[in-house]
């Protein structure tokens, strides 16, 4: 059986990316697979720990914090599966869940990359993504298809071309990445999947997801709703986005439309609710894509230490 590589992040969490290996060892311990765990920068080195829960781990330490694409990327570096399967570490699996996707693929040549269907933790029938519509390139918008439905089988026997694919869990071939290269690592946070969903349209390839696999997530664990990091890359990361993907009369719109409606209308809001710190995210994101190009390494903000 051809194997399949399970790649994850871990900052900071190592609780939950053990809680993350124990779902695999749970759910799929039968599967030719190989899981790789990219310690992106934590304070301290838990690879002893991951390995006792998982023996076989191929556990991969970065002195640095790559970001989400950076981390990811440097997985596929040492992976040596057929098949590439992202799982964020506050993801757990459910039974059958990479033979499910790995089968999508195989029967359906023309998709490049597949997410399953994702339920929140918390609420195990709360449906969070069962695809994304297309991507409003006037406004830098789209719609998470079933979110929040309750979940009573309506999407397992679905599979479908969809807009984009979910960052939080997606499958490729790794023979396709020659194709269409690696994530971009200067978005760093936010929007580097739908930037690489982008990219393997451009090489011919369709977005899938089915329903024929579930997967839950524990939303919002890593970054924090009101952060000034996560308001800052995604002011940043969505005008970025366009800028890299959208036609040209519509990138103008855009930036026309984003400078004017969006960008003041959330620094308001932040500074009305005394957030000065996310106000002055939101400003900085703008300036940024003002004064640089859609491929500066320059992400524009200092990291927080570890």
């Amino acid at each position: 059986m051809k194997l399949t590589s399970i790649i994850t992040v871990n900052y900071n969490q190592p609780q939950l990316t053990c809680l993350f290996l124990r779902s695999i060892l749970d759910h799929d311990p039968l599967e030719t697979i190989e899981v790789i765990v990219v310690d992106n920068g934590s304070r301290e080195d838990h690879g002893l720990m991951f390995k006792a829960v998982y023996p076989q781990l191929i556990y991969i330490r970065s002195e640095k914090n790559l970001g989400f694409a950076g981390g990811n990327n440097l997985g596929i570096g040492h992976a040596r599966g057929e098949y590439l399967l992202f799982l964020n570490n506050d993801t757990e699996i459910t039974q059958n869940f990479v033979r499910a996707l790995r089968d999508e693929l195989d029967h359906h040549a023309e998709i490049g990359l597949i997410s399953p269907l994702i339920l929140f933790f918390e609420d195990k029938h709360k449906i969070q993504y069962a695809g994304y519509t297309p991507m409003n390139y006037l406004t830098g918008r789209n719609k998470s298809i079933g979110a929040l439905e309750d979940d009573h089988g309506q999407y397992d026997a679905m599979t479908t071309v969809t807009g984009y694919c979910h960052g939080a869990a997606m499958m490729c071939r790794k023979a396709d990445l020659a194709r269409v290269g690696l994530m971009a690592e200067h978005f760093f946070l936010y929007y580097e999947e739908l930037d690489w969903c982008e990219k393997f349209k451009r090489a011919g390839f369709s977005m899938g997801f089915t329903g024929k696999a579930k997967i839950y997530h524990k939303e919002s664990m890593s970054v924090g709703k009101a952060s000034a990091l996560k308001t800052y890359f995604m002011a940043r990361n969505r005008w970025l986005f366009i800028r890299r993907n959208a036609p040209w009369p519509a990138t103008l719109f855009f930036a026309c439309y984003y400078l004017l409606i969006p960008m003041p209308y959330l620094i308001i809001k932040h500074l009305a609710r005394g957030r000065f710190d996310l106000a002055k995210a939101v400003l900085r994101g703008m300036v940024w894509n003002t004064t640089h190009s859609t491929t500066s390494g320059d992400l524009g903000i200092e990291l927080p230490a570890n």
